[in-house]
């Protein structure tokens, strides 16, 4: 975890998110389990989805790739994102048990266990498409069928390692990221320092922060899931005061709870 900033203070143990406001950037099943654990340590959440997800462009494609799913074509689905699971969510797709499922991360993992789905891979070291090809490729030293499910601006990097090892991949754009832009009322909390922390869970949500938060108080804390979103935040111009040790809500929930209750000031972040 970052070292904690000297503008904030340490937050004592016990309900430490007592009297917060903490921003949730994701609604649905993700956004509601979010704010039941905000809420059981003192928290008050506020859930402001920042980001959707849009149709893809070729649905025919994806719709004939959850078909085949359906129809125990693939031995693997890979799922990179929450975000593709809210596609899952929407089609009601059905994945059969014999097709095993592999997360991204425990964000992701966390989705798909929200909506009913089970969950066989994590990969245990590095939560990245690369990771999750170095783990499926120890597991599956033989071609198999795979299917993998992505936004439409994500780097081919899973699908060409799986190739490259010789499995058989059906790459599929199941959505394009877009954002929600936030109620006049909650820029205004966050303008003000009303809103305490915000959370950030993928570069996507950074990149909406930072555009529709132009001027931040230096006493909120905004903490990042994992180091690769921190990076990302980092490299969309949003100042990061900390991260969470794993890429898991608790972690990052934890995270936060280890400073004091700021307070509004006068100062803006850059």
């Amino acid at each position: 975890m970052n070292t904690v900033p000297q503008r904030h203070t340490p937050a004592s143990p016990a309900k430490a998110l007592t009297g917060w406001r903490v921003l949730v950037p994701r609604g649905g099943p993700w956004g509601d389990g979010v704010a039941a654990t905000l809420r059981a340590q003192g928290a008050i959440p506020v859930v402001a989805p920042l980001i959707n997800f849009a149709p893809t462009d070729d649905l025919p494609t994806l719709e004939k790739a959850l078909a085949d799913l359906a129809a125990g074509a693939f031995d693997w689905l890979t799922v990179t994102s929450a975000t593709t699971v809210d596609v899952l969510f929407a089609y009601r797709a059905v994945i059969p048990a014999h097709t095993k499922v592999a997360a991204v991360g425990e964000t992701t993992a966390a989705a798909l266990q929200a909506v009913g789905y089970r969950v066989d891979l994590v990969p245990e070291r590095d939560n990245s498409a690369a990771g999750m090809a170095d783990q499926l490729l120890a597991l599956e030293p033989e071609p198999r069928d795979i299917l993998t499910l992505r936004s439409e601006i994500a780097k081919p990097v899973l699908t060409k390692r799986l190739i490259d090892a010789g499995h058989r991949v059906r790459s599929v754009v199941a959505y394009r990221t877009v954002g929600v832009p936030v109620t006049e009322r909650i820029a205004h909390d966050v303008a003000s320092g009303r809103i305490n922390a915000i959370l950030v869970t993928s570069g996507s949500v950074a990149e909406q922060v930072h555009l529709q938060f132009p001027h931040v108080p230096e006493t909120t804390v905004i903490a990042a899931i994992g180091p690769r979103t921190a990076k990302d935040a980092r490299r969309a111009g949003l100042g990061v005061d900390v991260v969470a040790s794993t890429q898991t809500v608790d972690s990052l929930i934890d995270a936060v709870s280890q400073f004091a209750l700021p307070h509004a000031e006068d100062e803006f972040r850059p």
